[in-house]
Order: structure tokens, then C-alpha cells, then sequence
């Protein structure tokens, strides 16, 4: 027997619009987040911009309302859980609702081996990376249970679903392991939702140049940039890194009804490089 309860009638492009719905992403101030905050406004969403950067937060609402949308800037420490609240808060007075959460925010720190690594930096990074997942996704869930309907969107990486060769020195064990807690996190939401009609799936990028993570390690030479990125070359299928414009579409996708039917999933979006 086919159960064609959660089935429309036709398919229609109108289901990756994203009309009357609120839209929450965190690290909305610079690289991904703020493709992503672009993106779901392009889309016709209401966007509320997170980022402990107010000023980058402000700039990427002064694109969206320059191409017509609408959105709102908020400063957030995501690892700060009167912050949060705070920000969930105000998202839901400002525009009424909270349909969508993206939890972009993540920092990385320098990549050092395990046996080099100092606490202080695995303590920091989980502090964001995994605690602010947490956080947000538990402020923002008792605005979406009592309309059974809500979409969380982490973004994971495809460090958390395999090592990365330290010939690729650009990831340490403190991030892979935060994004392999996101991974696990996404599931384990799912399956605890997914009767209230809220779905969590998660989004593990390979590697998007023009990405802000790498700030805080020492400035590399324009030679040993362009062996890193002949190395990424080499090692991805496509023979490319990506563009995180490039991304746009996937998250728009999960974001909207067009994947009603779509719930704990992490998909890679990597150009072949957990193919091989």
C-alpha cells in the first residue's frame, strides 16, 4: 500500500520559494554564511544575520535589503547561551516566526597534530563549533514544535566524515571532530523530531575557497598557496575546488518543501573527494 499522505499534487518550482518564512543563520557575516543568508532572501525569506562581527552582520544585511529583500542584523556569541536565547528572541518579535535555522558559525584553529595541540584550542573551538549547535538548535526548537513545522540546517564538513592527510595541512583533529559531533547531532535530532515536523539535515562541504576558517593561522606564502591548491587539485575528482556560491542551491533545497521528504541526511557537496 502506497502512503501518499505527505505527497502534493504536481511539482511546481514554487516549492523552492520561500515566501512569509523567517530565516535565522549564524556567521551570516562573512563567506558561507553569508552566501546563505543571500541565498534564502533571494528566495523570498525574511533573514535575521548572526555574526559575534556585528559590522560584517550589517554589511550582509545592506546586500540583502539592496536587492530588495528583507533582514535584520544581530550580534551573537553562539557558544553563549543568554546570547542565543536572546537572539532567537528577537528574531521571532522582530518578524513573528522562525521557519528556518542555519547553524553556520564555526571557526578553526591552527592545525597542529594531537600530541602538539594545546587545550586551550580544542576547549575553544568545540566551545563554538559543537557547544553553538547545540545552543541554537535548543533555542530555536520551542518556536518551531507548537507549528509542527520548522527546517534545521547544520553545516557539517567532510573532515567529519573521514581523516584528511596531513599533506593537506589545512584541518586538526579539534575540527574534525566538532563537525563529526555535528554529523552525529543532525541524526540524532532527526529521529527525535521528526514527528513534529521539523527536519534536521546537514551539509558537509569539501573544499570552498574564499572561506574565512583559515584566518587564524599564519599568513602562507603565494607559492605555498598555489601548491596547496594545485595539491586540492590534484586529490578532487573534478579537478577543482569550489566556489561557495556554489552551495546556494543545495541549501535552498533543504531549506524549502522541495525536500519535504528529506531528514537526517549529511550530504557532501566536495567535487568527488569522498568518492575515491
Amino acid at each position: 500500500m502506497n502512503n501518499t499522505a505527505g505527497k502534493s499534487a504536481k511539482f511546481s518550482l514554487d516549492l523552492f520559494r520561500l515566501d512569509g518564512r523567517v530565516a535565522l543563520v549564524t556567521g551570516a557575516g562573512v563567506g558561507l554564511g553569508r552566501v546563505f543568508a543571500c541565498t534564502l532572501a533571494t528566495a523570498g525569506a525574511k533573514v535575521v544575520c548572526a555574526d559575534i562581527d556585528f559590522a560584517t552582520a550589517q554589511e550582509t544585511v545592506r546586500q540583502i535589503t539592496a536587492a530588495g529583500g528583507l533582514a535584520l542584523a544581530l550580534q551573537v556569541d553562539v557558544a553563549n547561551e543568554d546570547a542565543v536565547a536572546n537572539m532567537v528572541a528577537d528574531t521571532s518579535a522582530h518578524f513573528g516566526a522562525l521557519d528556518i535555522l542555519v547553524n553556520n558559525a564555526g571557526i578553526a584553529t591552527p592545525p597542529l597534530r594531537v600530541h602538539e595541540m594545546p587545550v586551550a584550542d580544542w576547549d575553544r573551538l568545540h566551545r563554538v563549533n559543537t557547544r553553538g549547535v547545540f545552543l541554537c538548535t535548543r533555542a530555536a526548537l520551542p518556536f518551531m514544535l507548537p507549528r509542527k513545522k520548522g527546517v534545521v540546517i547544520n553545516i557539517a564538513s567532510i573532515a567529519g566524515l573521514g581523516g584528511v592527510s596531513p599533506k593537506t595541512p589545512a584541518v586538526a583533529v579539534n575540527y574534525s571532530s566538532s563537525k563529526a559531533a555535528v554529523i552525529g547531532f543532525t541524526r540524532q535530532a532527526a529521529a527525535e523530531y521528526g514527528r513534529d515536523g521539523i527536519r534536521f539535515n546537514a551539509i558537509a562541504p569539501g573544499w570552498h575557497l574564499g572561506t574565512q576558517l583559515g584566518r587564524e593561522a599564519a599568513p602562507p606564502s603565494e607559492q605555498a598557496i598555489q601548491a596547496f591548491a594545485a595539491a586540492l587539485n590534484e586529490a578532487t575528482p573534478m579537478g577543482r575546488t569550489g566556489d561557495p556560491e556554489e552551495l546556494a542551491g543545495l541549501l535552498l533545497y533543504l531549506a524549502s518543501d522541495a525536500s519535504s521528504f528529506v531528514t537526517g541526511q549529511v550530504i557532501a557537496h566536495d567535487g568527488g573527494w569522498t568518492a575515491w
